[in-house]
């Protein structure tokens, strides 16, 4: 899909489906195929490239023995040369439902229709004959059918139930038919299907309602989605139904991966489309990493390897389709404020749990940590004093030591001592510049003599004593040293290696983003876990630049750190939105930009979280992202792998993936970037 332009989600692996929901009259199908035309006109108007109906919609369901009427099935057989003829100008697929005689049986079949191509016909597999059900006295099930095709409105197709219709221009994009009943059983085709490569999966239903159902068919279909790894698309039959014993409510879903993106209206008295946008290539990364799917397929392969394949040609349009999908900008951090509390709670514990069980194993009662006043050794803090409240010790047994440097701030020396005296530890301070110095002069460097040479070593010096002070006061009281560093510096390999802040007895930060960090420490200072002191201090703390605080600035009793880590690295809520896409799901770098842009690009869209004031809500443009992707994958694949190859011991907390070598990422140390970096140069504007 490389010739379409930038903008379309078509080129980035995405695809924009619908469901549609039409009036109906009852065993009226030229009133009915009216309706179904209109409806699939205005998908194709609106960049769908295939349009779901609902089962038996050219005829109605509820035709009951009027579907052996000769009279009926002549009027069906036209409505369905009228779908055929004029879908020839109607650029989406349509798949409609109607009762089809063959064999000297009838059949409730799904049949696929794209620009005047019959493409196939799936006939319903399992017929519900209970309660208000009993339509094996209409129809016969597909595992009576003794052929493999079928003429329809005068073509030959295939017929059965074991039909993928696989798109040849567009990747994963593969669908398969079944029909009401048919995902609801233990055991249904869409299953098989799924093993067999159809990422789409589409249920055409009637399906009367009753209380508690509508409820039921959404779990059922999201967790359908879940289970295979798909998109799974419903559409029940609504107004115009008979209402003679039963009721319709015409739901529509549109689920993916566990997700429900779209549902309709219920009970309207008007046409309904419901659409959305399918990422078919997030789908494709996560069957190419769940290795218990391809067993899965394995165990089955016999029954896999008899489906058939009907290829085709997809309606795609050839302009800029604009995504409409919601890109969350922060991945790693909920928008909604309730279940952002609820994933901060759930970290906070997994967190606790790792450093706690570390300490029983070691049989060590007392930690030791560095305490900057910056985030990260601040989320550090709070996890070793809630751990010696699990473990029932005291909080004295927590050792924290600020060490300030050449260019540590007023501001973030004052918010350390604050928020230790706060949380109740044993604080203390040493004052790291003069072995600092002594350092920088066993090196002959300049600086030792007041010469302004702020280098690398400079930087290192300072990391690496800190470290060094933290190793041996914890050999000295018999304790851990906490790792302070987080996912998003291990990314970036913004960390001093060897001893500096690479290094730990145990790390509890390594697999949370700077983005979550920050949001861990406002829910710890919102839900008052240390009481009114310390989340006064704990807001001071989010609202301080992002500091390294190792070079001088003109003034180091100014309101904050003279240096910024995010004007180097770039800025951390892009680089973890860079990230996310990266580890998650190895997408190449075009669709991260492409993703990002449409995620960051306007700040008025969608919604934020609450932590970031209307005047601090950034924009980036495609240059900019562009720019600080590159910095990102220049750092992530080829410089910094060797530092993340020996990482301390840390507990994962999310299914955004840790760079753990024990855990999920292994990569080579000297890898090249190139790859990476060309096809971001060639693709992206």
């Amino acid at each position: 899909m490389g010739g379409l332009p930038f903008d379309s989600l078509y080129r980035h692996g995405f695809a924009r489906v619908a469901v549609a929901v039409p009036r109906m009259r009852v065993a009226d199908p030229a009133y009915n195929v009216d309706e179904t035309l209109n409806l699939a006109r205005r998908a194709a108007a609106d960049g769908a490239v295939l349009t779901v109906f609902p089962e038996l919609g050219l005829s109605a369901y509820t035709a009951d023995d009027l579907f052996h009427q000769d009279a009926l099935d002549d009027a069906v057989d036209a409505a369905l040369r009228r779908v055929v003829a004029e879908s020839a100008d109607i650029d989406t697929v349509l798949l409609v439902g109607a009762p089809v005689r063959s064999q000297g049986r009838l059949f409730n079949c799904g049949i696929a229709v794209c620009r005047g191509r019959v493409l196939g016909a799936a006939p319903k597999s399992y017929l519900p004959n209970y309660r208000e059900f009993y339509e094996k006295r209409q129809f016969a099930a597909a595992r009576e059918n003794l052929a493999g095709h079928i003429t329809i409105a005068g073509q030959r197709a295939p017929f059965g139930a074991d039909l993928l219709f696989t798109a040849t221009e567009l990747a994963s994009f593969t669908f398969h038919l079944e029909i009401c009943e048919d995902g609801w059983v233990p055991l249904p085709p869409s299953g098989y299907a799924a093993l067999a490569g159809a990422t789409v999966l589409v249920n055409l239903s009637a399906s009367n309602i009753v209380i508690g159902k509508a409820d039921y068919r959404r779990a059922l279909c999201t967790s359908h989605s879940a289970r295979f790894l798909a998109a799974y698309l419903y559409s029940a039959a609504g107004h115009g139904e008979s209402t003679t014993d039963m009721a319709w409510d015409g739901q529509a879903l549109i689920c993916e991966n566990g997700d429900l993106l779209a549902e309709g209206e219920r009970f309207a008295d008007h046409p309904q489309l419901v659409i959305a946008d399918l990422d078919l290539q997030r789908l494709a990364a996560d069957r190419l990493r769940t290795t218990s799917f391809a067993d899965n397929v394995h165990d089955h392969r016999e029954r896999l390897s008899a489906m058939r394949r009907v290829e085709f040609d997809l309606p795609v349009p050839q302009d800029a389709v604009q995504l409409r999908r919601e890109i969350q900008r922060f991945p790693y951090v909920p928008a909604d404020p309730a279940a952002r509390n609820e994933r901060c709670a759930e970290v906070h514990h997994i967190q606790v749990e790792g450093l706690s069980t570390r300490l029983r194993a070691t049989g060590s009662g007392r930690l030791v940590i560095g305490v900057s006043g910056g985030l990260d050794s601040t989320q550090a803090l709070i996890v070793a004093a809630k751990t010696m409240d699990r473990l029932g010790l005291p909080r004295a047994n927590v050792l924290a030591y600020t060490m300030p440097g050449f260019a540590t701030s007023a501001r973030t020396r004052t918010d350390a001592h604050r928020l230790m005296a706060a949380l109740g530890v044993t604080a203390a301070e040493i004052d790291i510049r003069p072995s600092a110095t002594q350092m920088l002069r066993d090196l002959n460097h300049p600086a030792a003599e007041g010469v302004p040479q702020y280098d690398v070593t400079y930087e290192n010096v300072q990391a690496g004593e800190r470290t060094s002070h933290l190793f041996r006061l914890a050999n000295q009281h018999g304790a851990l040293v906490v790792g302070t560093g987080d996912l998003s510096e291990l990314a970036l390999g913004w960390c001093t290696f060897g001893v500096g802040d690479h290094m730990a007895h145990y790390s509890v930060n390594a697999s949370v983003p700077k983005t979550l960090i920050k949001y861990l420490i406002a829910w710890s200072a919102d839900t008052g876990q240390f009481g009114p002191e310390a989340s006064e201090v704990l807001k001071s703390i989010l609202r301080t630049e992002i500091s390294p605080e190792l070079v001088p600035g003109a003034d180091t009793d100014a309101d904050g750190p003279s240096q910024s880590s995010e004007a180097t690295v770039g800025p951390y809520e892009l680089q973890d939105f860079h990230l996310y896409y990266l580890l998650r799901f190895g997408y190449r770098p075009s669709r991260v930009a492409y993703l990002a842009r449409h995620a960051w690009s306007d700040p008025e869209r969608g919604p934020w979280p609450d932590l970031i004031p209307a005047d601090q809500r950034n924009a980036y443009d495609l240059p900019t992202i562009k720019r600080w992707l590159a910095e990102f994958l220049r750092r992530f694949i080829q410089t910094s792998q060797f530092k993340r190859s020996t990482l301390p011991n840390a507990p994962k907390v999310g299914s955004g993936g840790s760079l753990s070598p024990r855990g999920d990422w292994r990569a080579p140390s000297d890898a090249s970037a190139t790859a990476w970096l060309d096809e971001l140069e060639r693709n992206v504007p």
